[in-house]
């Protein structure tokens, strides 16, 4: 009789039961070292202490006029606002106001009112600048007052705006005093001068500095700058080419 043990059939079976095994294992072993450290894989990032930002967050909304902002202005000192320049103002905006930095506003001239609604959008991020956030950032609401009233009242009269001649081009002119209805543009004329019809906030443009303002038109038309009341400047922006923001800025600024 043969011996069992030198059965090739059952030496095969042997073979594949003890290799089955083996696989199992290593197949159990993968799985729970994968529910074993996928935690912690997952929270690392966070263990940094840098949360990723959620893509496509708001905006910060912008400022809107309310009765505490409206009594934070009412009450506003223009001797502090103008103490307060001199140390943090004027190496940008000058001594009075009128600016000589291509891509920094004028301010004197301006309303308190335009002046307060920026300073405080600065302040809550809803508009961003890498100076002039920080610097509205270090300063409280009141402090942010006391600066509008000093430039919009009581810094040189009206600067440099409104003070230079306007270059003529028919189209921007066009622009300015009567818009473009079949685009949605209302004449520029009829917010951005002294006495205009604009809301409280809007800026006085005639004199502005061009590289300034024309940097400010395409952020608008861009999208990077929104902290526009109602998308006003954006949905204006927005219709407008690279010639006419150029145009627009040569005219209000006064230069050929």
């Amino acid at each position: 009789m043969a011996n069992e043990g030198s059965d090739p059939g059952a030496v095969r079976r042997s073979w594949w039961l003890w290799a089955g095994i083996g696989f199992a294992g290593v197949l159990l072993a993968a799985v729970l070292a994968y529910f074993l450290l996928r935690p912690a894989a997952v929270e690392e990032p966070s263990s940094k202490g840098q949360p990723a930002v959620a893509a496509g967050a708001p905006p910060v909304p912008p400022s809107t006029w309310g009765p505490e902002m409206l009594a934070t202005l009412d009450q506003a000192r223009s001797d502090y606002g103008g103490a307060l320049a001199e140390r943090v103002c004027v190496s940008c905006h000058g001594v009075d106001g009128a600016s000589s930095t291509a891509d920094r506003p004028s301010l004197a001239g301006q309303s308190a009112a335009a002046i307060y609604k920026q300073l405080l959008d600065f302040r809550t991020g809803a508009r961003h600048d890498p100076f002039m956030t920080p610097v509205a950032q270090s300063l409280v609401a009141t402090d942010l007052a006391n600066l509008a009233l000093f430039y919009g009242r009581h810094a040189h009269p009206d600067g440099e705006l409104g003070r230079r001649a306007q270059p003529f081009n028919f189209g921007v002119q066009r622009l300015v005093a009567e818009g473009d209805s079949t685009r949605g543009i209302a004449a520029c004329n009829g917010c951005h001068v002294n006495g205009g019809n604009g809301p409280v906030e809007t800026p006085v443009l005639i004199g502005q500095q061009r590289q300034y303002l024309a940097n400010q038109l395409r952020a608008y038309r861009d999208g990077r700058r929104r902290n526009d009341i109602d998308q006003r400047m954006r949905n204006i922006a927005g219709q407008l080419t690279d010639a006419e923001i150029e145009g627009l800025a040569a005219y209000y600024q006064g230069v050929e």
